[in-house]
């Protein structure tokens, strides 16, 4: 296998390959997410709850309140809060695989007899999950779009907006850009430093064992913001989109 990642194009990178590590763990953490929700939910108490419920409890709430304070058309939707506790548990999930050890797969491997395989297992380190994340955020900024002004309404704001109806080559051009844009800042935001951050650990583990103590510790401690920071900055900007997309310009 000559790619990090593995492939079912014989081991070669092609443009359909299908990145087994990335595409694992995503769906493996996503389950894992569904599994303590739905386990609190079914054993939620409203007198004496534990402390993981209320842990779970002031997750949710703290999503509820950004929702209600950020996204303004039809604060009933169903869909919107469900939506971002999913971006922010998910992603916060993939982000805090960052923290084990980087030898930690190779071990596994070796153990179970493949000693050549490479797994990434920080999916968000992988430029194809996060683009695939914010690919479906951008479906979603459309879909709400035409949901609230119709299909007809949208079409006209692409070319009328935000300069008149008069430049409307102009305004589509920009229209295209700014819906363009959205996904492309949400995937190399994550991208970006979830990849960098990959890196410094690869680079304390090459040090020696005393020394990799001594930078490995601060820096895991200061890097659960920045995995946090991340999933919630993805939500937010998340919300902020789809609530713009149903504004009228």
């Amino acid at each position: 296998m000559t790619h990090n990642n593995v492939s079912l194009e014989n081991g070669t990178e092609k443009f359909w390959s299908l990145h087994l590590d990335t595409f694992s763990m995503s769906l493996f953490l996503g389950f894992i997410f569904l599994f303590i929700f739905i386990r609190v939910a079914k054993k939620a108490k409203i007198e004496n709850p534990g402390k993981f419920q209320l842990f779970i409890e002031l997750i949710i709430d703290m999503v509820d309140s950004h929702v209600k304070d950020i996204y303004h058309y039809n604060k009933k939707s169903r869909l919107i809060v469900p939506l971002a506790l999913t971006i922010f548990c998910w992603i916060f999930l993939m982000n805090l695989m960052d923290l084990l050890p980087v030898d930690l797969i190779n071990f596994v491997n070796h153990r179970v007899g493949i000693p050549e395989a490479k797994w990434r297992i920080v999916a968000s380190a992988d430029v194809n999950a996060t683009f695939a994340m914010s690919i479906s955020v951008l479906f979603l900024i459309i879909f709400y779009s035409i949901k609230a002004k119709g299909f007809g309404g949208w079409i006209k704001e692409l070319f009328s907006a935000p300069f008149g109806i008069a430049f409307a080559p102009i305004n589509f051009i920009f229209q295209i850009l700014e819906l363009v844009a959205k996904p492309i800042s949400l995937a190399l935001r994550l991208f970006g430093n979830m990849y960098a951050g990959e890196l410094i650990f690869i680079l304390i583990a090459l040090l020696p064992w005393s020394v990799q103590w001594l930078l490995g510790v601060p820096w895991a401690i200061f890097h659960i913001l920045i995995i946090t920071l991340q999933a919630y900055v993805f939500m937010v900007l998340t919300i902020v989109y789809l609530s713009l997309a149903t504004e009228s310009h």
